[in-house]
């Protein structure tokens, strides 16, 4: 006995998967392999969910803290007397 499909009418309720595209260059892109080839990974949506894993310990390590905090200190107090070199 077959199931008869419906067009245009969702079978999986349960399974939904939060999609994003990125865009990437020409020279985006070859970092980007280059990052694969470090992680031994050879699929691209793997590879970006394991830079984002090892970028967010990186980010919340205590010496790249302490430079933000002092990266966004200098930024409060430049806003703060009018200095706006960078934006």
């Amino acid at each position: 006995m077959t199931i008869k499909k419906e067009p245009f009418r969702r079978y999986q309720e349960g399974k939904s998967a939060d999609v994003i595209t990125i865009k990437m260059n020409a020279e985006e892109r070859r970092e980007f392999e280059g990052w694969k080839y470090l992680l031994q990974q050879s699929k691209d949506s793997t590879a970006f969910k394991q830079l984002a894993k090892i970028g967010s310990q990186v980010l919340q390590e205590e010496k790249v803290k302490a430079i933000n905090q002092v990266v966004m200190n200098n930024y409060r107090k430049n806003k703060r007397l009018g200095i706006v070199d960078f934006d």
